[in-house]
């Protein structure tokens, strides 16, 4: 059975080369590459794939120096708050997140009711992510993930697992590996899942026993909705408070510079001239978070589902235009 298997997929790969018209060898991970043989080893004996399939496949990977450029200098890294919020807060996206809602309104209730999470947050995500699968990555999977795994040091274990990750789902799902595009830091699909995420969340919401998250939106839809019910999100609690500060006492140290997983409790804020723009309960533990909008600074108190937002990417910008997305396409349907 799983010889069948294989060689089905060395048919995808060689039907795959021969459209491209690519070499049956690049030069770039070729077995002189010091990370091949000791991946394509670790492929044969963690999971059973012929050493051959392997080091085939990564023969015809290629490196690109673009990956390399754009995950060392990343958006939410470079960009000041009202800049990074500019890409993504649009009249366009609120627009387009409101058409998707309606496109898809019985699977985004499906989801809200069966996972407890709202629909414009998982419309925000996928809007945040892909434009609604409008851009969904024009990489070479394989590219992205071996160019990381092999000849990025800083997180090259972590992109190595994600290689593993991938082409072990290829071959689950009969996917031809060398065709499957996404992000530079190899993301897929719709709601933009690395291989091991596709794994442990991904879902076949429309019963059609295929998970699709690149071609079928409502299974994108369960995806998220899943990802984020398995990382403990709360209906209906709220994801970030503005806060008003006063006084010369507030400490800078409570902000950012601190982490995703710092915590202080209201009552803690409110002593250094935290004004929350509504009730807190004094004793409730949460983040603390300035913001540069330009002329201003802004103040935010971030609840336990800001954080379940930076699970998906830990990034607090990144998860605050995912909320404030959710909000306003949430305000447009209501003002219809």
């Amino acid at each position: 059975m799983q010889a069948n298997l294989f060689r089905r997929l060395n048919l995808f790969v060689a039907a795959a080369l021969a459209s491209t018209g690519a070499p049956l060898l690049a030069a770039d991970y070729s077995a002189e590459h010091p990370a091949v043989t000791p991946f394509v080893q670790e492929m044969q004996i963690e999971h059973g794939f012929p050493p051959a399939y392997v080091s085939g496949l990564l023969a015809n990977a290629e490196r690109k120096q673009a990956i390399l450029d754009a995950i060392s200098r990343p958006a939410e890294r470079v960009r000041p708050w009202h800049e990074y919020r500019a890409i993504f807060i649009t009249d366009k996206r609120i627009a387009d997140g409101l058409a998707f809602m309606r496109t898809h309104a019985d699977a985004l209730a499906r989801a809200e009711q069966e996972y407890g999470v709202e629909a414009e947050v998982i419309t925000a995500i996928i809007g945040v992510e892909t434009s609604y699968g409008g851009n969904k990555g024009n990489h070479r999977v394989i590219d992205a993930l071996t160019t990381l795994g092999f000849d990025y040091p800083p997180r090259a274990d972590f992109f190595r697992r994600q290689l593993k990750a991938f082409l072990v789902l290829t071959r689950e799902q009969q996917m031809d590996p060398l065709t499957l595009t996404g992000s530079y830091a190899g993301a897929m699909g719709y709601p933009q899942f690395i291989p091991s995420s596709y794994q442990a969340f991904a879902v076949d919401f429309d019963g059609d026993d295929k998970v699709d998250i690149w071609n079928n939106p409502v299974d994108a839809i369960g995806s998220v909705a899943n990802y984020f019910s398995e990382h403990d999100w709360q209906l209906g609690k709220g994801v970030a408070v503005p806060v008003t500060v006063t006084g010369d006492d507030f400490a800078k140290g409570v902000t950012l510079d601190q982490g995703l997983e710092a915590r202080r409790s209201v009552g803690e804020l409110k002593s250094l001239g935290w004004q929350p723009g509504k009730e807190l309960a004094s004793d409730l533990q949460v983040m603390a978070y300035e913001f540069d909008a330009g002329d201003h600074m802004q103040y935010w108190i971030g609840l336990d589902n800001l954080y379940v937002i930076t699970r998906y990417n830990r990034s607090v910008m990144y998860a605050m235009v995912v909320h404030q997305l959710s909000e306003l396409i949430g305000e447009a349907g209501a003002n219809e």
